[in-house]
């Protein structure tokens, strides 16, 4: 997994792994997720890809957008 950098220095999102048509999202006070095109919608998965990327909003966009929609939780 990648750190996430967390440019806001608040974040609740600690790392995250990126595949061709999903991306695990490991957030900082426990729980590892996976949200793919199936489940998620490629929509929300490519704008998670795009903030994980960047490293700022990815916390607050999966509250907003995708919270109840992973397809399981890893851990």
């Amino acid at each position: 997994m990648e750190k996430y950098r967390d440019i806001g220095g608040n974040s609740g999102i600690s790392a995250y792994e990126i595949g061709d048509d999903f991306i695990i999202v490991c957030f900082a006070k426990g729980g590892v997720y996976l949200y793919d095109y199936f489940t998620t919608g490629s929509y929300h998965v490519n704008n998670m890809v795009r903030l994980a990327r960047m490293g700022n909003g990815l916390n607050g966009y999966i509250n907003l957008n995708a919270k109840y929609t992973y397809a399981r939780k890893i851990a």
